[in-house]
């Protein structure tokens, strides 16, 4: 009324019906957080009506005190088991080691040459994993990294002090992937003890970036848990930190998914121009000697980010049209990136009330779901499975939504 709208074309701008709208509006139904959105959109409420929707929550990133973790193995057909992984057995410095049973051995003694041939190699490995980590379940990585992150701090500890900080910064990189991994596997628990695990090594190896970058990190987890309070709060303590600016650039993206959740636009689009100018000082990362903190499969990732956020922020149109763009952009064989974006531009459309476009873009995104199994991919799945039964009685939603639910009940943590 204060905006001189009916309820008819209030449910014309979120399309929803104006029956459902009229049920919300008198109390007899509670609404969504994504309805809340639209709404606050539609009605340029400042994300007032996304606070009064959306219970407040703050999320525990505690890691626990028994010093234990569950790490995931693979047994001899593909599928995926998890065992405990103790912190001592993970912080072996030399000698065996037996995480999720690959045994690992690391020489008394490591010469200047053969760590530098050593870290060479594996940086290198790290590169084609994480090409590798596009395509296939993360379970099927997950032992691989943890071991080859043990045997690079084995190294670091038999090293000369004049080769030790490389290798350990190495090392650091591959415990921060294995904790994204872990996510994507739907286990914050051991992401969170991986991306500690990934701070210890890159300050014992003089990277003060890894520390702000676990910010950032944990940042993502707070966000997929829906608590933007403290998604924002870790991406400011990253950005107020003297590090390299792609590291303050990815937090100030991250600030933004964060700010996009309780509608405001405003100090949304800030932090996006800020990290723009961020992530132009510093594209990839200040050493080339180790691999890029974050993503490196997005030509623009200020703008794909941009898409993600409209959606959060009741704007699906505007989403759907730069996520075409940018998703155009992404390589073929990046598949993971891909499918992320994929999913979300899916969702925009379907919030749109565009149905029958939503269902032509689910479609060839169902097989790379049920291979790739990504947690955090998984859950805008849900929310794409629950707007489009809005629709049921629509010819092509009947025919997708059986196998669009079936796909969501595949297990995440099976190998690929």
């Amino acid at each position: 009324m204060a905006v001189g709208i009916s309820l008819r074309d209030l449910a014309g701008r979120t399309h929803y019906s104006r029956g459902h709208l009229s049920k919300v509006e008198t109390g007899q139904k509670r609404p969504t957080a994504e309805l809340a959105r639209l709404c606050d959109a539609a009605l340029d409420a400042g994300g007032e009506l996304v606070r009064l929707a959306t219970p407040a929550r703050r999320t525990d990133l505690a890691l626990g005190d028994a010093g234990e973790v569950w790490m995931m193995g693979l047994d001899s057909a593909g599928g995926g088991w998890f065992v405990p992984v103790t912190r001592r057995e993970i912080l072996l410095a030399a000698g065996a080691s037996s995480i999720s049973g690959l045994a690992v051995e690391a020489p008394e003694h490591v010469g200047e040459p053969y760590a530098a041939l050593g870290a060479a190699t594996f940086r290198s490995w790290f590169d084609q994993i994480r090409q590798y980590g596009q395509r296939v379940a993360p379970g099927v990585l997950l032992p691989t990294l943890i071991a080859q992150t043990a045997t690079l701090r084995g190294m670091a500890g038999a090293a000369p002090p004049k080769a030790r900080p490389g290798l350990l910064t190495l090392a650091a990189r591959f415990a921060e992937y294995t904790g994204w991994m872990a996510q994507e596997a739907g286990d914050d628990r051991a992401a969170l003890w991986w991306t500690s695990h990934a701070v210890e090594l890159g300050e014992a190896g003089g990277d003060p970036a890894m520390r702000s970058y676990a910010l950032v990190r944990r940042a993502l987890i707070t966000l997929y848990r829906e608590d933007p309070d403290q998604t924002v709060e870790l991406a400011r303590q990253a950005q107020a930190e003297a590090v390299p600016a792609r590291v303050r650039g990815l937090a100030a993206v991250r600030e933004a998914q964060g700010l996009a959740l309780v509608g405001d636009h405003a100090r949304c689009h800030r932090a996006l121009e800020r990290a723009r100018t961020l992530l132009s000082a510093d594209p990839l990362g200040h050493d080339d000697a180790l691999p890029a903190l974050g993503t490196s499969t997005l030509a623009d990732p200020v703008s794909t980010v941009t898409g993600w956020c409209l959606y959060d922020l009741g704007r699906p149109g505007e989403a759907g049209a730069i996520l075409d763009r940018e998703i155009a952009r992404i390589p073929a064989e990046a598949q993971r990136s891909g499918l992320r974006y994929a999913v979300r531009r899916a969702l925009a459309y379907a919030a749109l009330g565009e149905v029958e476009h939503a269902c032509e873009l689910t479609v060839p995104l169902l097989a790379p779901l049920r291979e790739i199994h990504s947690a955090t991919v998984r859950q805008d799945c849900r929310r794409l499975a629950r707007t489009l039964a809005r629709w049921r009685g629509h010819p092509r939603v009947r025919e997708l939504l059986p196998e669009l639910t079936s796909t969501l009940r595949t297990p995440t943590t099976t190998g690929g």
